[in-house]
């Protein structure tokens, strides 16, 4: 079929509908590109401000979490005796109890003066300890492990040995054999945990 001049008059309208058509698909397919785009870039955004969120929430049940643990161990410090003054009668009156639930033949002891310790917690407290000097007469030497155990079970304080000396005496100045062979001399660390201001 061939065209002839009479006929572009006629396919002009066709033509210039055609072009508005393609225009109009043309920018549809424009917009939905941006839509497109516009919403990955929304999505991702949203995806990122909920893992930011799930951080923080996760940041905050740690701190919570870890709130916890420290509350319960200072409780737990405080019903023991650990935290707080010294309470030296009660020392006094666990060491008599066990000489007597123990059966050790002889018990002496000299508690020196409160000292601080180097170590700080950080949270307005500090270490504090009195040295307590222990003479022991012993007939073996579990006597003293078994002393020393119930001490740590049992004393409103941290209890640390710094040392213990155990010699053998089997007889006195006069010749006659001793009836504890074994005498032990310790010095032991009673720790408790106060206010860095107190030096009590």
């Amino acid at each position: 079929m061939k065209l002839r001049s009479t006929d572009f008059p006629r396919l002009q309208l066709s033509l210039l509908i055609a072009l508005l058509m393609i225009a109009v698909g043309a920018a549809a397919v424009y917009a939905g590109i941006r839509f497109n785009q516009g919403g990955t870039i929304e999505k991702s955004a949203a995806l990122a401000e909920r893992n930011e969120f799930d951080s923080k929430l996760k940041r905050v049940r740690s701190e919570e979490n870890e709130i916890k643990l420290k509350t319960s161990i200072f409780k737990a410090l405080q019903a023991q005796g650990i935290i707080g003054n010294e309470q030296r009668l009660e020392w006094v009156e666990l060491l008599k109890s066990v000489h007597e639930s123990r059966q050790l033949i002889d018990l002496q002891y000299e508690i020196a003066p409160q000292r601080r310790l180097d170590a700080d917690t950080g949270y307005g407290l500090a270490f504090f300890a009195s040295t307590m000097k222990v003479q022991l007469k012993l007939l073996h030497e579990e006597d003293l492990t078994r002393f020393i155990g119930d001490l740590r079970r049992n004393a409103p304080a941290l209890i640390r040995v710094r040392n213990c000396d155990v010699s053998r005496q089997m007889r006195d100045n006069a010749g006659k054999a001793y009836t504890a062979p074994l005498h032990a001399e310790c010095n032991i660390d009673w720790i408790t945990i106060h206010e860095a201001s107190e030096s009590k």
